[in-house]
């Protein structure tokens, strides 16, 4: 009886081992653009000035500043948001919730931010509304966007050689970079001792020149292939190519799918990450791209979007708008898996 029973046991023990063989291992990667993540303090050379308590906003200085702004939107943004503590700490908060909607509670392995305005504030979401779930101090070199966003990253993994990138732009369009961001390379330890190198990008917004867009994928590439066949590569965050120019100049196309694959051909029955009500347009702004190495294949993708912060009664991205303090970003997180 107890040979048999250890005979069990030992079959048990075989089949579990065989089922984790094949499970492998999973990573999840995010891409997240935050939608103006800021403190409340201004930082020196950048226009955050709408991101500040309304009692920093009673000067002439200020006033004057905000009243050159062109946008009705924006202006009375800067004149009259109050972006206080609070504010800041519903923003964190939803975010937060947001993120661990993944892993059961636990988030993505590695998350790429966009429009995060400095490592300080990147370090509050860490440090409490993800306090705990193992991510690694956050990964952001400031940027020269005259906004002050800048794209970062966290992981739960060792990151070596942090570096940013420009973007090569032609002469004809040098007057426009002010608002331009940089690209982030990082390269992850990855627990198998494989690296995987990421790329966090925030390309030029969808009113400027297709151009402009076109020489941040020929920059992104370019990098690409200074890496080494061997490993695996990905590049996540806001390219801004819109649905509507990627159908008529096969963006994709050209500068896409030659070198990489595409997470959201994966996301069944995903509309896109941005809506655009005007045209009652869905986009994928948000992508995450993918060059399989070492093992690591990408096996499916989907949108973090299921908070009530996070969609509106139309069911679509809801940005976070004041004095209510409600909504999240006019975007939504998507996440790419891979396994080995």
């Amino acid at each position: 009886m107890m040979t048999m029973r250890r005979l069990a046991c030992l079959s048990l023990l075989v089949s579990l081992l065989v089922a984790l063989h094949a499970q492998g291992e999973s990573l999840t990667i995010m891409t997240f653009n935050v939608e103006n993540l800021f403190d409340t303090t201004h930082d020196q050379g950048k226009n955050d000035e709408t991101y500040l308590p309304k009692r920093q906003k009673q000067s002439k200085q200020h006033i004057n500043k905000c009243n050159k702004i062109n946008v009705n939107r924006w202006r009375d943004q800067c004149l009259y948001w109050d972006w206080s503590e609070a504010v800041v700490e519903q923003k964190l908060t939803v975010i937060g919730d947001a993120i661990k909607q993944v892993g059961d509670g636990e988030g993505p392995d590695i998350i790429a931010f966009q429009e995060v305005e400095n490592e300080r504030i990147l370090e509050r979401l860490r440090t409490e509304q993800l306090k705990g779930l193992g991510y690694q101090p956050s990964v952001l070199l400031e940027g020269s966007d005259i906004r002050g966003i800048d794209v970062a990253f966290l992981s739960k993994f060792p990151v070596t050689a942090p570096k940013l990138h420009e973007i090569t732009f032609p002469a004809s369009q040098r007057a426009r970079v002010g608002d331009t961001r940089p690209i982030l390379e990082a390269t992850f330890q990855l627990p198998d001792g494989s690296l995987l190198t990421g790329f966090a990008v925030h390309f030029p917004a969808p009113f400027h020149p297709t151009e402009m867009r076109e020489s941040a994928y020929t920059t992104l590439n370019k990098l690409l292939r200074r890496l080494p066949n061997e490993r695996a590569v990905f590049a996540a965050g806001d390219f801004n190519t819109t649905r509507e120019e990627d159908r008529d100049k096969r963006m994709l196309n050209r500068w896409v799918r030659i070198d990489w694959q595409v997470a959201h051909d994966l996301c069944e029955g995903c509309p896109g990450t941005s809506y655009y009500p005007p045209r009652d347009d869905w986009s994928f702004l948000d992508m995450v791209i993918w060059r399989e190495a070492a093992g690591w294949t990408m096996t499916s993708s989907y949108l973090a979007n299921k908070t009530a912060a996070q969609i509106t009664s139309a069911g679509t991205p809801k940005r976070f708008e004041l004095p209510e303090a409600t909504g999240l970003s006019d975007h939504w997180p998507l996440v790419m898996v891979i396994e080995k």
